[in-house]
């Protein structure tokens, strides 16, 4: 992200607020329920749990939360200043618990 002078700070790597990432991959319908899902201590950042929602993702961060009745283990491959349609968000993340590995979901 941009420092005050709007311009890419070197050797730093561009964050996400947490919440702004699950929205984005698709992950939750609102950012209300991911703030919640946070909120809630349900989900882990880095085998750490993160209860706030404004907390900076980065690539390479793994994230572990409930979702529906299962339990989601993904790896954050890229950050996005939207929420695009499906095959978009697909490519923001690998599923870690896909059938044979490190598959893409």
């Amino acid at each position: 992200m941009a420092g005050p002078s709007g311009k890419q700070s070197l050797g730093v790597q561009p964050k996400l607020r947490l919440d702004k990432w699950l929205f984005y991959a698709r992950f939750f319908k609102s950012r209300d329920l991911a703030q919640d899902c946070i909120e809630s201590g349900d989900l882990r950042l880095n085998a750490q749990r993160c209860t706030k929602p404004g907390y900076g993702v980065q690539v390479g961060d793994v994230l572990t939360f409930p979702q529906g009745s299962q339990i989601r283990v993904v790896r954050v491959l890229a950050l996005s200043d939207r929420r695009g349609p499906a095959p978009e968000a697909q490519a923001l993340y690998s599923d870690l618990d896909a059938p044979g590995g490190d598959a893409s979901a």
